[in-house]
């Protein structure tokens, strides 16, 4: 082993998958992507702003998980780096985003549309397409897809 007189540190990435591909959920719309989110999300939809990742292979099935952020009743920061380093680590080609509003408004706010267009221009940098973001509600959602916002 070779001598190294200065301090680095050493980087490992890894990704451990515990679910068998077989086992993986596919995501084929935004409501099969709504009922997963629903199934991950950790706070209730009215409490705090929340946004996650899923991470996609080439299948459209699901790899993981990301909670990128929690922040508060009215907003919560985003940094589509991180986003993009999990994309990354999983070796996913797509994602899906998707964040809450506490006060019941399924209307995107323009930090919203303005972190969807980020985060889709990151993406094509990548080539890891961003198919969808969705405004989760108490009751039901809103997909930038669907509306044709994405």
């Amino acid at each position: 082993m070779k001598h190294n007189p200065f301090q680095i540190a050493e980087i490992t990435v890894s990704y451990q998958p515990k679910i068998r591909p077989s086992e993986r959920v596919k995501i084929t719309s935004s409501g099969e992507a709504e009922k997963v989110f629903r199934q991950i999300w950790e706070y209730p939809l009215e409490l705090k702003e929340c946004f996650y990742a899923l991470f996609l292979n080439r299948a459209n099935k699901v790899l993981g998980y990301l909670l990128v952020s929690v922040g508060g009743i009215s907003g919560t920061v985003i940094d589509i780096r991180t986003i993009f380093q999990t994309a990354l680590k999983v070796n996913a080609s797509s994602l899906v985003l998707a964040h809450n509003h506490p006060s019941g408004n399924p209307k995107p706010s323009d930090a919203d549309l303005k972190i969807t267009e980020k985060a889709k221009e990151a993406g094509k940098f990548m080539e890891i397409q961003v198919l969808d973001h969705l405004i989760m509600l108490s009751e039901g959602y809103l997909s930038f897809a669907d509306e044709g916002m994405i």
